[in-house]
């Protein structure tokens, strides 16, 4: 029998009974938990300021110390049930081991019962009233609607949690359920924030920073997904609106409540990461800089801000600065060791934009001995870059990346029942790589593109550094003298690669020459198929720059519509969607 996920998702109101339910089956183990006495009572006062206490200890790497201020009260008291689970759901996402995916889950399952007890409990009247959706939002006590604002937040971590813990169908249909319903818990504390009558301005301001928190990153993420999962999503009740969300955050951020240094962490992450791996566009980087400027004045050891000011850096083109902010991020703390990859793989991509293979291979080498995050890409990357170093290598090398090919397929991970796309492209290249004769052309400049790193080539020095060997690659093909059935396939990327350079180093009339050759291409290309609508948008976005934007939607439009089946298909459908988003809503403004 087929379900549909929009049926089953939509099939559950507010998803409450489901909850309890799915945390009956786990009560035993939630009541195995050890928590330390409790000494005094807890008010809802005291659990916000040491929750605040909490915090600086964390971004001061002073996480044990923040950790231990939590525990006493995690098996009572909302904020320090909630406290505890996100250190622990931290380390879990961070290692990717079995044991604190599992303990991290056990601990938010106790949060939630923690929060269930203390959240408002209907009469029979007011069930029939929700039932027609007239709640009573003005008859929440502040203790109640801190209690919903703290379970809206478990669920959502709970529900990420629920992908890492059991990578099957079934599973991504409860992790959708649990997050619509923290949606709707959302959209009740917003609400709630709107009509109650509040004793305590204090008490509001941690309120409203935690609803702006949430409210905005849903509406932020929502934006940014294609449009066709947009419609699916409203369909079952969410909704999206860029600016609503970026306003909200900001807001958060601009006020002193207990949830502003999330809204400023989720203002880092969307202006300094998310925009710049899934669009075309740039970050606020004023904004950018002003947090952190801030930030590092109050937490100057703080590994995350000082991360945070070396991917500022990197997005600004400066990567010696960057490298600096990275190597400072990662020497900050030694407790979590695994915080220090996310700064190996970052400067792995520095050193490949400055073509400093050996330097890179460092850092991708303890990265696939030391991470869990992925082995099948490392494996890749790793071999990758040892193919670009070719002419330095002994036969012994050569045989090293015979053997990290051959691992790729490996370690390949399924999730709902479905290959990572990155992976999949990862696995087709090591395959490739064997029937070329142990060859590929230009592997990590070609991973550095999709992974929207030329946006990073700022400095013309760096650009034109990566062109020049791309160019001899051209060059290298050109002067073959036996020919290969996927020598339309290189000439295909190596031409890709340069319009994408050209287009960076403020090229456009070669870049556009580059890109239509490569369109031109299309019919012979034997394997690699996405290089085409790849190159449309790489045209659309220059057609837009030069001033003929009709021209440019026209592409995006074809792009969208007219390609499908190709790898790494979704990845660009991001960055379609938000750059015709962008371009219809001027188009729109300029016609008024």
């Amino acid at each position: 029998m087929t379900l549909c996920l929009p049926t089953v998702m939509a099939s559950y109101s507010d998803s409450e009974d489901v909850d309890d339910q799915d945390w009956d089956e786990f009560e035993d183990a939630v009541n195995d938990i050890d928590f330390p006495t409790p000494q005094g009572d807890m008010t809802l006062e005291r659990a916000v300021d040491e929750s605040q206490k909490a915090i600086n200890y964390f971004f001061n790497n002073q996480f044990l110390e923040a950790k231990n201020l939590m525990e006493p009260y995690a098996a009572t008291s909302i904020y320090h049930s909630l406290g505890h689970s996100v250190f622990l759901f931290l380390e879990a996402i961070l290692t990717f081991e079995h044991k604190s995916i599992v303990n991290a889950s056990t601990a938010l399952k106790h949060a939630i019962r923690v929060c269930n007890k203390q959240r408002r409990k209907n009469t029979f009247g007011e069930s029939l009233g929700k039932m027609v959706k007239r709640n009573n939002f003005d008859q929440y006590t502040e203790e109640e609607a801190h209690a919903e604002l703290c379970h809206a937040e478990c669920l959502l971590l709970k529900s990420m949690l629920t992908f890492m813990e059991d990578e099957t169908l079934s599973s991504f249909i409860k992790a959708g359920i649990k997050i619509r319903s923290c949606y709707n818990s959302y959209k009740d504390c917003q609400q709630i924030l709107l009509k109650s009558q509040w004793e305590k301005s204090s008490s509001k301001v941690h309120f409203e920073s935690g609803v702006k928190m949430g409210i905005g990153t849903f509406n932020l993420m929502i934006s940014l997904l294609p449009s066709r999962v947009i419609k699916l999503l409203e369909f079952i009740g969410f909704s999206g609106n860029k600016q609503l969300g970026l306003n909200d955050l900001v807001e958060g951020y601009k006020t002193d409540g207990l949830r502003q240094i999330l809204c400023l962490m989720t203002l880092l992450g969307y202006n300094l990461i998310v925009l710049y791996v899934l669009s075309h566009q740039e970050g606020d980087i004023k904004l950018s800089e002003e947090i952190l400027n801030k930030q590092l004045k109050k937490h100057p050891q703080g590994v995350w801000f000082l991360f945070f000011k070396g991917r500022l850096e990197f997005m600004k083109g400066d990567l010696e600065s960057s490298i600096d902010w990275y190597k400072k991020s990662w020497k900050s703390q030694s407790l979590w060791p695994q915080f220090h990859h996310v700064c190996f793989w970052e400067l792995l991509w520095v050193y490949c934009l400055k073509g400093d293979w050996k330097e890179a291979l460092t850092y991708c080498t303890s990265l696939l001995e030391g991470s869990r995050w992925s082995r099948t890409i490392y494996s890749y990357q790793k071999a990758a870059l040892l193919c670009m170093m070719k002419e330095e290598l002994s036969s012994t090398d050569i045989v090293v990346i015979d053997n990290l090919m051959k691992d790729v397929p490996k370690y390949k991970q399924r999730i709902a029942g479905k290959s990572l796309p990155l992976e999949k492209f990862a696995v087709k290249k090591s395959e490739r790589y064997f029937e070329q004769g142990h060859n590929l052309i230009l592997p990590v400049i070609e991973l550095m593109y999709v992974w929207n790193l030329f946006k990073a080539m700022k400095n013309f020095n760096v650009a034109n550094n990566i062109f020049k060997i791309i160019d001899k690659a051209l060059k290298s093909l050109n002067s073959k003298t036996q020919t290969s059935k996927y020598d339309t396939d290189n000439r295909a990327l190596i031409l890709l690669l340069q319009g994408a350079c050209l287009r960076q180093m403020k090229s456009p009339l070669q870049a556009l020459t580059c890109l239509e050759t490569v369109i031109s291409l299309q019919k012979d290309i034997v394997e690699d198929h996405y290089l085409v609508p790849y190159a449309i948008v790489e045209l659309a976005l220059i057609e837009w720059e030069e001033g003929n934007k009709e021209k440019a939607i026209l592409a995006l439009e074809d792009a969208k519509k007219n390609y499908s089946g190709y790898s790494l298909e979704s990845r660009l459908h991001f960055r379609i969607h938000t750059a015709l988003t962008e371009y219809k809503a001027e188009m729109k403004n300029t016609k008024n």
